[in-house]
């Protein structure tokens, strides 16, 4: 019983299979939707702020690589994360390697996975769909799409992996430095 009910299926007082939980499926399906859509909205908000607020906010989608200070301070926080320098660098904003990170990890993830998962939903929704019609051009470039769901879950797990790093990365910043944001009060 513990294991067939996890699947959907119980069995009844004669012994024959019974459907339970009838739409279960389609319920989590309806949730990885909605936050697919909520994750969007979210991901063009950041984009909004990022155009239209101070200097720190285009930090993440504009990574300085050309400049040599930049390399300088990268380099700096490596050495400080792995216990070789004590004092950070800078004060205001994201460091170099947090700002690195967001821009590869963050931005460049969170609209793979945009893309991706509007491709995979404009094709269950079918031709006529706007998502097909804007995203279904990501099919020329990748034709099978087993292989666009298994990227998108491997992006899931980056995401996830990143955001446990973020956190530690935080909370060992506010442990070593005291200028971090959880220390301000």
């Amino acid at each position: 019983m513990a294991v067939q009910t996890p699947n959907g299926f119980n069995l009844d007082r004669s012994g024959k299979r019974i459907v339970s939980g009838g739409f279960l499926f389609g319920y989590i399906r309806f949730a990885h939707f909605s936050a697919g859509y909520v994750l969007s909205a979210g991901f063009l908000l950041r984009i909004y702020w990022a155009l239209m607020g101070n200097a720190h906010a285009m930090q993440i989608f504009c990574v300085p690589l050309w400049r040599r200070c930049f390399w300088r301070e990268l380099h700096h926080e490596i050495r400080r994360y792995s216990f070789l320098a004590v004092e950070p660098e800078r004060g205001l904003g994201h460091n170099r390697l947090a700002q690195l990170a967001m821009f590869f990890m963050f931005t460049q993830t969170i609209t793979f996975m945009v893309v991706t998962g509007f491709a995979l939903y404009g094709q269950g929704a079918g031709t006529d769909s706007w998502q097909y019609k804007v995203f279904g051009w990501v099919f020329s470039l990748w034709p099978n799409s087993q292989d666009f769901h298994t990227w998108h879950h491997l992006g899931l797990w980056v995401i996830v992996m990143f955001a446990l790093v973020h956190i530690y990365a935080v909370l060992w910043d506010d442990v070593v430095s005291r200028r971090s944001f959880p220390s301000i009060k």
